[in-house]
């Protein structure tokens, strides 16, 4: 059977691209479950303009760039779609700067040939086992545990210094991290299926010590989703995301995909691409629309 797929869109800026990814959306995959969470406080949104299988996240969060309050979106997001009476096999997640660069029949042909629960990137992340400085970078933010107290300059003038205990000795009382559940970091992109969306939802809510930790740190979006997955008993995960992402440009977040990025995209297997800005080039969106189909 074909499998049903439903979008979770987390959203904030440029409306007019937003409408153009849920229009693109639809005519591919015939109107699927479409729920939205847009952070209304920095941006207006014409709900007016959004077709029925549109529902937004009602109230909203206030998001900022790499906070946990993402984290809490995606999780809000996921308990309307999968809450529902109906709800969709597979969810894909993705941003309003995303774009489908593969048809509707390759995608779903190839979530339904798949023996895997989610495609998520995901890595362990392990003291003193680290294979790429983005390892030992994750380590630092998820596995360590800082302390700040008051203290003196040379020149007896107050200040704080802080205290970072690195050891997985030191860190075991303060860190929700055990050997039944590890650290795992990845992209933030993802799609899974029902099953783990369910997981993800009840883990959120049963399990609270694990975003009690992540609340506090920057960048857990790109472990929270992955640590309670990959920790999930008899679950199937693939490395592959399916995304097409270009981390070469300078600075913590990647290009701005333009028409010349275009023949690397197409040759990728990914089934979306990031990120899209429609008024810096709006042509590749419009090559993507003819090729695609």
């Amino acid at each position: 059977m074909i499998p049903t797929v439903g979008f979770i869109l987390l959203t904030h800026a440029k409306p007019h691209q937003i409408i153009r990814l849920v229009t693109r959306l639809n005519q591919m995959f015939d109107h699927p479950p479409i729920v939205c969470h847009h952070d209304f406080s920095k941006c207006a949104l014409p709900l007016i303009s959004f077709p029925e299988n549109v529902s937004f996240v009602q109230p909203h969060l206030q998001t900022g760039w790499a906070l946990f309050s993402v984290v809490e979106a995606t999780v809000r997001a996921l308990e309307q779609m999968y809450e529902a009476p109906s709800n969709p096999d597979w969810f894909v997640l993705l941003s309003g700067a995303d774009y489908p660069v593969k048809s509707s029949a390759q995608i779903l042909h190839d979530l339904n040939a798949s023996s895997y629960d989610a495609h998520i990137e995901h890595e362990l992340i392990k003291a003193n086992a680290f294979e790429t400085d983005w390892q030992r970078e994750c380590f630092d933010r998820y596995c360590t545990k800082s302390f700040s107290f008051p203290s003196i300059t040379k020149r007896l003038r107050p200040t704080r210094r802080v205290l970072c205990l690195k050891h997985p000795l030191l860190t075991r009382a303060f860190l929700p991290f055990s050997k039944n559940l590890r650290c795992f970091a990845g992209s933030q992109w993802f799609c899974a299926n029902r099953r783990s969306a369910k997981h993800i939802i009840e883990f959120h809510k049963t399990k609270p010590d694990l975003a009690t930790h992540y609340r506090k740190l920057m960048f857990t979006e790109e472990s929270y989703f992955q640590t309670i997955l990959a920790n999930a008993p008899n679950f199937r995960l693939n490395n592959n995301y399916w995304r097409y992402i270009d981390w070469y440009a300078e600075g913590p977040k990647p290009k701005t995909l333009l028409l010349e990025d275009l023949p690397k995209i197409l040759s990728s297997s990914a089934h979306f691409a990031r990120k899209f800005d429609i008024d810096t080039d709006v042509r590749i969106l419009n090559e993507l629309d003819a090729i695609v189909g």
